[in-house]
């Protein structure tokens, strides 16, 4: 069955676009010039994914992000102009599972479409709890709580456990500070945003990450982190 893709944007050319550049790849599409349709449109068609833009004439992206969430886990891809860092953050926050910035690669767009479907199918088909996790040398026994890079078990502290795990339960999706530090630390002060930047290097280094070319754990400047896909 084709994965169907609701676009949310308020420019027809736009819309248009992505439609066709979407089906091309084999995905079915419908589309919405509001907020108010996008809502709709996701509550009658339960697409497998909404592309959303931020500048709606109806309605913030955001606040269609927070609605939606009171009905429905579809992950949600923001394509905006909006490039700042803060709304970046805000929409990630309210629920949104990535982020690209107009102008933006259709290849790219692509790519974090199927992370997104593959995902989605594995957690329908898998139990997390039994779940061996692997992306290249990495390989993370979630039920034990065990972690092997390139053959040999290396030792985490718990922190540095539950930052990973949180990760791997969310690969492929950009983590922003808040939400890490809410999961593993439980509120939000200024010395645990210290302690999870001290954290996340121990971890990279424990992993042999090279900071220029990361493996495992990339960066979203000045937003989160997100683990990678493969």
């Amino acid at each position: 069955m084709q994965p169907l893709i609701l676009i949310a944007d308020d420019e027809k050319t736009i819309r248009s676009f992505l439609k066709v550049s979407l089906e091309t790849q084999g995905y079915k599409c419908i589309e919405a010039d509001c907020g108010a349709a996008a809502l709709m449109l996701a509550a009658s068609h339960n697409p497998d994914i909404l592309i959303l833009d931020l500048g709606l004439p109806d309605m913030d992206g955001v606040d269609v992000i927070k609605k939606l969430r009171e009905i429905s886990r579809i992950p949600i891809v923001i394509v905006s102009a909006r490039g700042n860092d803060r709304e970046k953050v805000e929409a990630l926050d309210a629920g949104a599972d990535d982020y690209l910035t107009k102008p933006f690669s259709v290849a790219e767009l692509c790519a974090r479409i199927r992370v997104i479907l593959r995902h989605r199918g594995a957690d329908d088909t898998e139990s997390p709890e039994k779940q061996i996790v692997s992306i290249g040398g990495l390989t993370v026994d979630v039920e034990k709580r065990r972690v092997w890079l390139d053959g040999e078990e290396i030792h985490l502290t718990p922190n540095e456990y539950k930052v990973l795990a949180l990760l791997i339960r969310h690969q492929g999706k950009v983590l922003t500070h808040r939400f890490i530090i809410e999961n593993v630390w439980g509120m939000i002060t200024s010395d645990d945003t210290q302690s999870l930047r001290v954290c996340m290097g121990n971890l990279r280094r424990k992993l042999k990450e090279d900071p220029a070319q990361p493996r495992y754990i990339i960066t979203e400047i000045g937003v989160g982190y997100r683990l990678a896909d493969e």
